[in-house]
């Protein structure tokens, strides 16, 4: 398959190439505004560059899929913009900021019949998926942590804007919120307990479980236990009491995860629709109170 990629200069964007080649399939084109774009030597060093969209429009016409690594508000105009050429969509979470922008998406697969598919990488790390297959019927009690420092950078990006991020809860969480709809059902209810610029916590109620969470990006928050291990990242989930350990396994994912889309299994709008609306209504909910 030849594929393109929008948004090659970014953080994400490695992963997303060492999946493309590791997967036997071409880069034909990449694109970004921003001309940091050494890293495509390590993969495709005679892939095409563009720093602007609409020249990869006019000057190189569509490929079979593009992968989109550009900021979260971005995404939805870009998804429309590519299945409008005729290109099927490889997309990073969060596939979009705002759910009323599912169905339009979803009404335009059916139209022009093409494919967007979303990174949804948890749901095939090895520790999930046992999960998926231990949990019974019976209610659990969940704890979720997750702790990544970001420095002042952060605030002053996209990443640190509502709009632009879907905040906090979106940009850090909406991966974690998926997998655990996915292994114990649909929301019930979602409240919050504390928010502020750097973290976020609350209550989630599912069919199969309640739900304590917390997610933050203050290096402050890292727990003693964990800086002891030399890890700058925290990660934990304890299920009725039990930890489950899952600080590893991150690294061939997104290859996972083309794999699956490859071979027509990738994850849909459906998939996505349940974690995408949860966050947009915990920060409606917020607002409608304050």
């Amino acid at each position: 398959m030849k594929f393109a990629i929008l948004g090659v200069a970014g953080y994400i964007a490695p992963r997303h190439l060492k999946a493309i080649r590791e997967t036997g399939n071409e880069l034909v084109a990449a694109i970004d505004l921003n001309d940091s774009v050494g890293v495509l030597d390590q993969y495709f060093p005679d892939v095409k560059f563009y720093n602007d969209f609409d020249h990869f429009k006019k000057q190189h016409g569509p490929v079979d899929y593009i992968s989109i690594c550009v900021p979260n508000h971005l995404h939805f105009n870009f998804i429309k913009d590519s299945l409008n050429m005729g290109m099927n969509v490889v997309c990073e979470k969060p596939l979009v900021v705002y759910p009323d922008h599912l169905n339009k998406i979803e009404d335009l697969e059916r139209n022009i019949g093409k494919t967007v598919n979303s990174i949804l990488q948890l749901r095939l790390h090895p520790v999930f998926m046992r999960l998926k297959n231990t949990v019974g019927n019976e209610k659990h009690k969940i704890t979720l942590e997750y702790i990544t420092p970001r420095g002042p950078w952060y605030h002053e990006s996209w990443k640190g804007c509502m709009g632009k991020s879907g905040g906090l809860a979106m940009n850090v969480g909406v991966h974690f919120f998926d997998a655990l709809i996915w292994l114990f059902g649909s929301v019930q209810n979602v409240t919050i307990h504390y928010s502020s610029s750097t973290k976020i916590g609350g209550k989630l109620e599912l069919e199969r479980a309640s739900v304590n969470w917390f997610l933050s990006i203050d290096k402050s928050d890292i727990p003693e236990a964990t800086k002891s291990k030399g890890q700058s990242t925290h990660r934990l989930i304890v299920v009725d009491g039990q930890e489950v350990e899952f600080s590893e396994g991150f690294t061939n994912l997104h290859t996972a995860s083309y794999q699956q889309i490859l071979s027509g299994n990738g994850y849909r709008i459906n998939d996505v629709r349940q974690s995408i609306e949860l966050v947009y209504k915990l920060y409606e909910n917020q607002r409608s109170k304050s």
